[in-house]
């Protein structure tokens, strides 16, 4: 029995639990807050971060980024930490986030944990 299901966004398919949370991580991290017309709080600032030169403050914001939106937007996943992979002079980043996964946190339920990573790879 699925927890949570939703669309795939570039083909339509039904996306279920772990899919369906990982398509929700990446478009709340790559929307750029106030892009979204019903909800302009919606997204994370970590568009905003990445044409800045990576000194490990920057680094440090763009884990912070990440994580507060993340904590904001989906109940179903909790950020423990980041690293990012690649960084390229064309804006591509690479960051991999590792967390906890509670696949009925949606619902308020957290009594089920799992540990689980994922690679967000954008151009900015």
């Amino acid at each position: 029995m699925t927890d949570s299901t939703g669309v795939n966004a570039e083909t339509g398919a039904a996306l279920s639990d772990w899919d369906h949370t990982q398509q929700s991580i990446s478009k709340i991290l790559t929307t750029p807050i106030g892009a979204r017309v019903m909800r302009r709080d919606f997204g994370s600032d970590l568009p905003d971060l990445v044409d800045l030169k990576m000194t490990r403050r920057n680094i440090l914001a763009i884990y912070s980024a990440s994580a507060a939106a993340i904590a904001r937007w989906e109940p179903r996943f909790r950020m423990r930490r980041g690293q990012v992979l690649s960084l390229a002079a064309t804006g591509k980043v690479e960051l991999v986030i590792l967390g906890t996964y509670f696949p009925r946190g949606h619902l308020g339920d957290y009594s089920i944990a799992e540990d689980r990573s994922t690679r967000i790879a954008f151009t900015i």
